[in-house]
């Protein structure tokens, strides 16, 4: 989406990240933490969670000053906005969830890199008003969210044999490794953005 959508309804907006362009099975953004920190249900949701908050915060914040921002620095401009809210989601994290951003490393740190949201800034927030830059973001962001939490559910259930930490299956059930491993985390991937793109195919044929 690189143009004004102003005659577009916030619940258009919000939903475009969720089904049309979400980030990770339709865009194919973000992988690096798609396949990074999916092996947990826990962690795909904390990594979730903290990319939308920087998502809405630097949509927010970019479109507000997008007609202050020279051209000639737009980039570093929205570098230093989306570094500024993730180092406010990391010393929220430490604060209060000091396990899971144990958990998630270096990749909450590394949010300010992460494709999804520099390309939102300049996609959209750049181009569009406060109100709907928000609604993109968190749209976005709760796109990847729940992307990489089922990639983080199928992973872990076949991996671990858990959910959430919780065993599932007993202690006869032996996990399937190779699914928490790199590899493993390369195919349900690919197996999901299958699954989606069939599934999306289907639905526009079945409506048309």
């Amino acid at each position: 989406m690189n143009e004004t959508v102003e005659k577009k309804s916030l619940g258009q907006i919000f939903m475009n990240g969720i089904l049309d362009e979400n980030p990770t099975f339709r865009l194919v953004l973000g992988t690096c933490p798609t396949l990074a920190v999916t092996t947990s249900v826990e962690n795909g949701i904390g990594m979730g969670l903290a990319a939308t908050f920087v998502l809405v915060g630097s949509n927010y914040v970019v479109s507000l000053l997008k007609n202050f921002i020279p051209d000639e620095v737009r980039i570093p401009g929205y570098v230093v906005i989306i570094a500024t809210f993730v180092t406010v989601a990391q010393l929220l994290m430490q604060a209060y969830l000091p396990d899971l951003n144990a958990s998630l490393g270096l990749f909450v740190p590394l949010i300010v890199v992460n494709c999804i949201i520099l390309a939102r800034a300049e996609a959209f927030a750049n181009k569009n008003s406060a109100l709907h830059s928000v609604m993109d973001g968190l749209g976005m962001g709760l796109g990847f969210t729940l992307a990489i939490t089922l990639i983080s559910a199928i992973r872990e259930i076949l991996g671990g044999g858990t959910f959430l930490g919780h065993s599932l299956f007993g202690e006869g059930f032996e996990p399937m490794t190779f699914f928490a491993l790199a590899p493993g985390g390369f195919i349900i991937f690919g197996l999901m953005i299958a699954i989606v793109n069939w599934l999306s195919t289907k639905f526009k044929r079945s409506v048309n």
